[in-house]
């Protein structure tokens, strides 16, 4: 993965700066717009603004005395990007799942999934059901 990925990753792993992204994808807005929606101060803004800004996810301009952030999809379009070359890899191992369930159900005496507690055909351990999580009180 690309640096310029992993900051963006980064920066999106946050919440606050997830919520301003999907804000600026509005439109541009300035610090005390951004700040609106928000139980934080506008210097805490600010700050998340920069560690967008550092991503490449926006840029911030002055007119007078306000700064407008503008969202830059470009960096959203790479990291999407990224995500897509691996859903193949994804998808792969859930149609593998997919069919060992299949298979494991075709085992079964009745033709349904084994119930809790039962022996799969895989050999893996029975899950654990609620009533023992009681018996362990």
């Amino acid at each position: 993965m690309s640096d310029s990925i992993g900051a963006v990753f980064a920066a999106l792993a946050d919440p606050t700066r997830r919520a301003i992204v999907e804000r600026l994808a509005h439109g541009d807005a300035s610090v005390t717009e951004l700040a609106e929606p928000f139980a934080i101060s506008q210097p805490a803004v600010s700050k998340h603004l920069r560690v967008l800004e550092n991503a490449g996810l926006i840029t911030r301009t002055r007119v007078a005395t306000t700064r407008y952030s503008s969202l830059r999809p470009e960096p959203l379009r790479e990291a999407a990007a990224w995500v897509e070359r691996y859903r193949g890899l994804w998808n792969d191992g859930f149609d593998r799942l997919d069919a060992l369930l299949a298979a494991d159900r075709a085992a079964s005496p009745t033709g349904a999934a084994a119930p809790n507690g039962a022996a799969s055909s895989t050999g893996a351990a029975p899950l654990p059901t609620d009533s023992s999580k009681d018996e362990r009180r």
